[in-house]
């Protein structure tokens, strides 16, 4: 077994390349059970709370095992800098001779053969998109990795990326001209070769599935995995070994047989016809219904008369296809993509429309502009366990997140972790010091009309004595936009100057630019700010959380998968329900305290929290704060010195 000692001592290893390094008896401690993990090939699930100093604490074990690692995180955020910074500073500390690639999924790469068909095709949105596709031309002859992220000049968000990257579904792959130059296959080559790889989780179960499948594939066979942002990987694995089709996937098949036809196939007239018939039935079947958004269970769909009779133009326009596809794929590589892609959307529609539920549950999602008919399963345990138990290898599980009140078992449960070690070490910050939890005395139930506004009414004295510096979190949406006009209303009537930023005004990371350098900012943000999002310092000083964050009863999955508990004779909202929910909490909760020297109070107004039975084990999973009813004491806290 490696001796970590020497490496995490206060004058060891880490100390002379790590500016500030401390000795954190955590750490050490974590990384032992990881090194244990790795050498004896075992499952290890650890929940490290902020400050631990997890990514060195499973970095330096990694590194040191000579053996094939893969590390998958949640965001692309923490996977460059993994690859940027962290791994770099523990290769250079331990000065190990290892390889490290870092693989994205297809489309962050540039493609040239889409890129130089959306040049030549030259029918673009708008001016943006003939300025952005210029721009990356020329990053494509200069780049040597044809990541996205790398073209500072195009943002990353441009609607024209589109256009220059591919899909698993359209790349021509070893028909293609440029294959010898693909920056997917240099990217997966380099990875292949690659001592450590750095991916993210989407980008892995993907690899697992089309393993299942008997494909190519895209990472190296491993010693070691370890998943790092953890708690994500039970609902990624449920997206991975569902199946989904969507009317956009279909617009784009159409529109990509379309384009083909015209370079391979111009003399042919049925054949874009056909493509531009199977373009409106699919886009025919998404104005079926009338919602903007919105999740509908199999039941509901079959409510809209509609839908049967659109559903079934659009197969017998994509059969039409297919036989189209049939006598011209073999004039051109990518027209005889455009049938192998045709054939796989057939058999996934005709699969979801044929199928029985059992053990699956058959649901639809909507969109602005699209349509997802999706087949998912109930549980994941069963095939995912197979995964992990498949070859002897360690499987390591590391987030803040992981437990409810230091109990694994739902975690373990969800993936099939049954033989798993579990180890929990909590964060080092004197949260009895640095943060206050404020839980307001007076607050309606959460399901009356008026909750959002009782919110802001309790939320607006708090954030007036923090100085703005607040996240302001909402569980939905719909109370997000509202809390906005209402917080715009009192802070008008105070004359409060704080500026208010919110979710989808601009891309997250921009919001989150634009909240440290103002100083004094309110942001309120919905789902993608509860997790993820690192502001240390005094810029964040006020997380407010306006409810306990449940899942909405009436998800489809959410239903299916309580209906089936309580058929088993289960409990499902203690075992489902509170766990998920307990776990989504945490990481909200996780924003505040970011540092040693940070200071701050937790505000969450759900008065749940006491007044049932199920609080007390919600209260138990928070980091231990002190607790007060009382507003005054929450506005005192912020002029009272850190002692």
């Amino acid at each position: 077994m490696l001796d970590l000692d020497p490496i995490f001592a206060e004058d060891g290893t880490l100390s002379r390349v790590v500016p500030g390094f401390r000795p954190r008896p955590f750490q050490l401690d974590m990384a032992r059970a990881v090194a244990s993990a790795i050498h004896d090939h075992s499952v290890l699930v650890a929940e490290a709370g902020t400050g631990t100093g997890k990514t060195f604490a499973y970095l330096v074990p990694a590194l040191r095992s000579g053996g094939k690692v893969i590390i998958s995180t949640g965001t692309k955020t923490l996977q460059d800098q993994l690859f940027d910074r962290d791994i770099p500073t523990v290769r250079s500390a331990l000065k190990l001779p290892v390889s490290v690639a870092l693989l994205k999924g297809r489309s962050n790469y540039v493609c040239h053969h889409h890129l130089q068909r959306a040049v030549a095709d030259g029918r673009f949105a708008s001016r943006d998109d003939v300025r952005d596709i210029g721009l990356i031309e020329r990053f494509a002859l200069s780049t040597t990795t044809g990541d996205r992220a790398d073209c500072i000049d195009v943002s990353e968000t441009a609607p024209i990326w589109s256009q220059a990257t591919s899909t698993r579904e359209n790349c021509l792959g070893s028909d293609c001209h440029h294959f010898d130059k693909c920056f997917v296959m240099q990217a997966r080559k380099a990875a292949l070769e690659a001592d450590v790889v750095v991916v993210n989780h989407h980008l892995f179960f993907s690899d697992l599935v089309l393993r299942d499948e008997g494909v190519g594939e895209l990472l190296p066979a491993f010693n070691t995995v370890i998943f790092d942002e953890a708690h994500q990987i039970p609902e990624t694995a449920t997206l991975f070994f569902g199946e989904s089709t969507s009317t956009a996937q279909i617009v784009t098949l159409a529109k990509d047989t379309v384009i083909e036809a015209a370079s391979g196939a111009r003399d042919s007239r049925t054949l874009p016809a056909a493509a531009n018939a199977l373009e409106k039935a699919a886009r025919d079947l998404r104005l079926v219904f009338r919602e903007e958004s919105g999740r509908m269970p199999l039941r509901m769909i079959g409510r809209n008369r509609d839908f049967a009779d659109a559903l079934d133009t659009v197969m017998q326009r994509l059969d039409a296809l297919c036989s189209e596809l049939e006598e011209h794929g073999a004039r051109s590589e990518g027209l005889e993509r455009s049938r192998e892609r045709a054939l796989e959307v057939a058999e996934r529609l005709e699969r979801w429309r044929s199928g029985v539920e059992g053990e699956r549950v058959k649901w639809a999602e909507l969109f602005t502009h699209s349509l997802h008919l999706n087949s998912t399963p109930l549980s994941v345990a069963e095939v995912f366990a197979k995964q992990v138990h498949g070859q002897p290898r360690a499987w390591i599980f590391t987030s803040a997140t992981l437990s409810v009140a230091q109990d694994f078992q739902h975690y373990c449960n969800a993936l099939g972790l049954s033989d798993a070690q579990t180890r929990c070490w909590d964060s080092p910050f004197l949260y009895d010091l640095q943060a206050l939890l404020y839980v307001p005395g007076k607050m309606p139930e959460p399901n009356t009309p008026e909750y959002t506004r009782a919110v802001i009414n309790a939320a607006v004295p708090v954030i007036e004595a923090s100085g703005g510096r607040a996240f302001l979190l909402f569980t939905s949406l719909r109370a997000m936009r509202e809390a906005r006009e209402l917080l715009t209303e009192a802070m008008q009537r105070r004359m409060l100057p704080f500026p208010i930023l919110m979710q989808g005004d601009s891309p997250r990371t921009e919001l989150l630019e634009r909240f440290r350098k103002l100083g004094n900012a309110v942001l309120i943000g919905s789902q993608s700010f509860w997790e993820g999002v690192d502001v240390k310092g005094e810029a964040l000083s006020l997380v407010v959380i306006d409810k306990l964050p449940f899942s909405a009863p009436d998800d489809p999955v959410l239903a299916a998968r309580i209906d089936k508990l309580n058929q088993e004779g289960r409990n499902a909202f203690m075992e489902h329900q509170l766990p998920q929910a307990v776990i989504t909490l945490k990481q909200g909760a996780g924003r505040l305290i970011r540092d040693e020297n940070d200071r701050g109070v937790l505000m969450i107004c759900d008065p749940r929290l006491y007044s049932k039975s199920y609080g007390r084990r919600i209260l138990q999973s928070l980091p231990p704060m002190r607790r007060t009813r009382f507003e005054a004491e929450a506005v005192q806290f912020f002029s009272a010195e850190l002692v």
